[in-house]
């Protein structure tokens, strides 16, 4: 029974970590990431649709996205989405392709960002302390229920409790390469 716990304890902490992962991918550091585009959706014959599901989207050097519609009747659907979405970014359309040129990072907007990298991370540091108190109210469910011992109860909220402690470790080790990466020019 507490195994149970501990194991789904652990499998959505380290959905937390992925959850964080996936949403530094999209907070700029200056350089081109395809991740950073994917909030904008198109709209495409009256459905939105997410922008690399109606063209090509690729870094042809490291501060500009190439955008390449697959039918071109939608190249101003996917400009006026560009323009829409605050990505801070302007397209520049020639026809055929769109291209975005990543804009140097400021001082100001490089801390914006570690502000904005800190409040993604204490979001998934709440998320952890959420599924830790889950698992001890499983483990203590169970300790009421007469499933297990006092001690294995103690054992498993001690295991839990260790659990949570490296997540929010390796957490914090990520926000820390994120903002590194945000704050050196």
């Amino acid at each position: 029974m507490i195994e149970q716990a501990k194991a789904t304890t652990k499998a959505n902490m380290e959905k937390a970590v992925v959850s964080l992962t996936e949403e530094l991918k999209k907070v700029r550091t200056g350089k081109a990431q395809v991740s950073m585009l994917d909030n904008i959706r198109v709209n495409y014959y009256g459905q939105l649709s997410p922008l690399s599901q109606v063209a090509s989207v690729s870094t042809p050097d490291a501060k500009t996205f190439l955008i390449a519609p697959w039918e071109n009747s939608i190249l101003k659907e996917i400009e006026m989405s560009i323009v829409k979405s605050d990505i801070g970014m302007a397209p520049i359309n020639d026809g055929k392709v769109i291209r975005l040129k990543v804009p140097d990072l400021t001082e100001e907007r490089r801390k914006d960002l570690a502000k904005q990298v800190k409040k993604i991370t204490e979001d998934a540091r709440v998320a952890v302390r959420l599924v830790r108190r889950d698992g001890n109210e499983e483990v203590k469910k169970a300790l009421k229920d007469k499933l297990v011992s006092e001690d294995e109860a103690k054992k498993g909220e001690a295991d839990i409790q260790k659990l949570t402690d490296d997540c929010i470790k390796k957490i914090d080790q990520i926000a820390d390469e994120k903002e590194k990466s945000i704050l050196t020019i």
